[in-house]
């Protein structure tokens, strides 16, 4: 209908076809390069550990999750520096927050 691009409204942001377009090429890229990593032994040793990067609790290895810090969705990218494991608790509940955005979070249990 018409020859107006679509528009997204997103916490007043508002995102044009090709933006979003954009933004969906960026996350299948980024999401390959995570399959990638996943298979190599950076990972492996990373895990190795079992150590949950946001809780500190000790898991078997191949429980924990792979964790991009900064998400996909908000601009991150599938680089080592990003990457973290963590616990599928933990990763659930941060879902797409930013590092400060889940330091507010966390500091708001501590306060009740």
């Amino acid at each position: 209908m018409g020859d107006r691009p679509k528009r997204f409204k997103s916490k007043e942001l508002y995102l044009e076809d090709s933006v979003f377009s954009d933004l969906e090429t960026h996350i299948k890229r980024e999401k390959q390069k995570a399959r990638e990593l996943r298979h190599s032994s950076w990972w492996k040793k990373k895990i190795a550990t079992g150590i949950c990067h946001y809780c500190g609790r000790k898991f078997n290895p191949k429980e924990l999750t792979m964790d991009h810090i900064i998400p996909l969705s908000r601009g991150g990218y599938s680089e080592k520096i990003n990457i973290v494991p963590c616990c599928k608790e933990c990763n659930s509940r941060k879902k797409s927050l930013l590092p400060v955005e889940w330091e507010e979070y966390l500091q708001s249990f501590q306060k009740k």
